[in-house]
């Protein structure tokens, strides 16, 4: 018989290939919005207020700001989430960085890039939640709750990305702020639809074997 778990996992060089590809697309989504003074939830949003406010680029802020939440990923998720994740936050830190050398805008329609960034960014985390990855902070938790309570991820991070926009209001105008929450809006409604529990799930072999039972 046909262990159904083997036709599931993701082998090692497929979660390899779609962490590149997520984070590729989270920072090209970071970079729309930094390039037109948008803001955003979760721990990335969090990071972009401190980039507009403070001297410190956002790779160093926001790979600053999840290093408390690794112990939870450890604890709670386990090694292999743990590992992925902060492979994950570190390429976007760095990624971020470079991205803007790579590619320039002479025309940028803010309302465009709040609709197609909310999307890359929903989609590259969607792509790191199904290989077992995610960026840290409010992914973390989310993930966590999902797995354990069957506490729906997307709409979870829409409600702490909204409260996390409210900072924003002492920080951007106000028209940025609105579009702000509606690029959160279409970011999580894309997570929300496309990753619940028990459907479109993937694990690769070092988290599976975590989580089978030692026989005795």
């Amino acid at each position: 018989m046909v262990d159904p778990a083997k036709d599931i996992q993701h082998k090692w060089h497929e979660d390899v290939i779609a962490i590149i590809t997520g984070t590729l697309l989270v920072a090209l989504g970071v970079t729309l919005y930094k390039h037109t003074l948008l803001g955003t939830g979760g721990i990335n949003g969090l990071a972009l207020l401190l980039n507009y406010v403070t001297p410190f680029g956002f790779g160093l802020i926001f790979f600053v700001l999840n290093l408390p939440f690794y112990w939870l990923a450890w604890k709670r998720l386990g090694p292999s989430f743990t590992i992925k994740t902060f492979a994950s936050v570190a390429l976007v830190s760095v990624l971020v960085q470079l991205v803007p050398t790579w590619i320039s805008f002479d025309q940028l329609n803010p309302y465009f890039a709040t609709i197609i960034g909310g999307i890359l960014m929903g989609t590259g985390l969607l792509i790191l939640f199904r290989h077992k990855s995610g960026l840290g902070g409010v992914n973390i938790l989310a993930v966590y709750l999902q797995e354990t309570y069957g506490i729906r991820a997307g709409y979870l991070q829409m409600g702490i990305d909204l409260a996390i926009l409210v900072g924003a209001f002492f920080v951007l105008p106000f028209d940025k702020v609105m579009l702000s929450i509606v690029g959160a809006l279409v970011l999580n409604l894309v997570i929300a639809m496309n990753f619940r529990p028990g459907r479109y799930v993937g694990f690769s072999g070092a988290f599976l074997a975590e989580k089978q039972p030692v026989k005795k």
